[in-house]
């Protein structure tokens, strides 16, 4: 049987939903001079970087990015399987900051409750906010996104395919299922 693959957002789609988000973002954040954005590994860290660089053209302000390994922080390793590392890479003090969690999907929450007890890890952040490019809902932890690039229902089943351009070869957002 071939899964059945549906287009939820074309290259085209993801500028624009990247270029709200960080409008979005610098609307909500008091000082620009505080605001970092901290992606997630995997297609967190290029989103971050995406989003500053938007950030930067809309509002001449250069954002520093982040990112974040949280391997060891997950409670279901033995559900998803052993995983390399990454390097967590974050050049500057969390301290007093507001912090922009950035993920390509929400979907249970685990990985942003793991996200979270990470950050604590290098510095007390006066906010901690999150943006996501897709969120699919059924969470398993009372986690919300502030900053959504689109709302997706899904069934369990089905798997939300984010394409990046550095990773991937190609933009867009896919729907896999039966």
């Amino acid at each position: 049987m071939c899964a059945k693959v549906v287009e939820i957002l074309s290259s085209e789609d993801l500028r624009r939903t990247l270029t709200r988000l960080a409008s979005q973002i610098v609307e909500r954040s008091r000082d620009l001079s505080q605001l970092v954005l901290m992606g997630i590994y995997t297609r967190g860290v290029p989103l971050a970087e995406l989003l500053a660089r938007q950030i930067e053209t809309l509002e001449g302000v250069s954002v520093p990015v982040g990112a974040l390994d949280i391997t060891f922080y997950r409670d279901d390793l033995d559900k998803i399987g052993l995983r390399t590392p990454a390097k967590t890479n974050i050049p500057f003090d969390l301290t007093g900051k507001t912090v922009v969690l950035v993920d390509d999907v929400i979907f249970k929450g685990r990985t942003i409750r793991a996200a979270l007890n990470a950050v604590t890890e290098y510095g007390r952040p006066e906010i901690i906010r999150l943006a996501v490019l897709v969120d699919r809902g059924h969470r398993e932890l009372p986690i919300h996104a502030d900053f959504v690039g689109k709302q997706l229902p899904t069934a369990k089943e089905e798997v939300v395919k984010v394409y990046l351009q550095d990773l991937d070869g190609r933009d867009a957002v896919e729907l896999i299922g039966d």
